[in-house]
């Protein structure tokens, strides 16, 4: 008998697959329209950088909603998901010439660095206290 929690993930992947394969359908069509063919470099740059940050998006959602045993991976996964967002703006505020996304990535790198301390010193106080930094400990945490 497949749990619900075993259906949703699979439907979760799914739907990132699908979303995937329509990103790369729309990539194919604009690329395909274009006619200018240093603008068509410029937008396929664009489109591949695009590409790679949702690729790395999915790879990190994927790893957060499939690992349920180590807390390092998970928070290694968070980190993954916001380089991905900070290399899409990037890519997005050359593109575009403005500095707006820039802008967006160096709030972004704050807070993926204040995450990434304070996650840190969490789990290495709560290794001292309880020994082990297992997820499934973490159930008895209660505010």
């Amino acid at each position: 008998m497949i749990s619900l929690w075993t259906l949703v993930r699979k439907c979760f992947c799914l739907c990132l697959w699908v979303l995937f394969c329509l990103f790369l359908v729309l990539c194919w069509l604009l690329i395909s329209f274009l006619n200018n063919l240093y603008f068509s470099f410029m937008v396929l740059s664009f489109f591949l950088l695009m590409f790679v940050s949702v690729v790395l998006f999915c790879i990190g959602s994927i790893g957060v909603v499939v690992n349920k045993k180590n807390i390092l991976i998970v928070l290694m996964n968070i980190e993954l998901m916001l380089l991905a967002v900070n290399l899409f703006f990037t890519s997005s505020s050359v593109f575009i010439d403005d500095l707006m996304g820039l802008v967006f990535c160096i709030f972004i790198l704050t807070v993926a660095a204040a995450e990434s301390s304070i996650g840190l010193a969490l789990l290495i106080v709560y290794f001292r206290v309880r020994g082990s930094i297992s997820m499934a400990q973490f159930q008895v945490l209660r505010g």
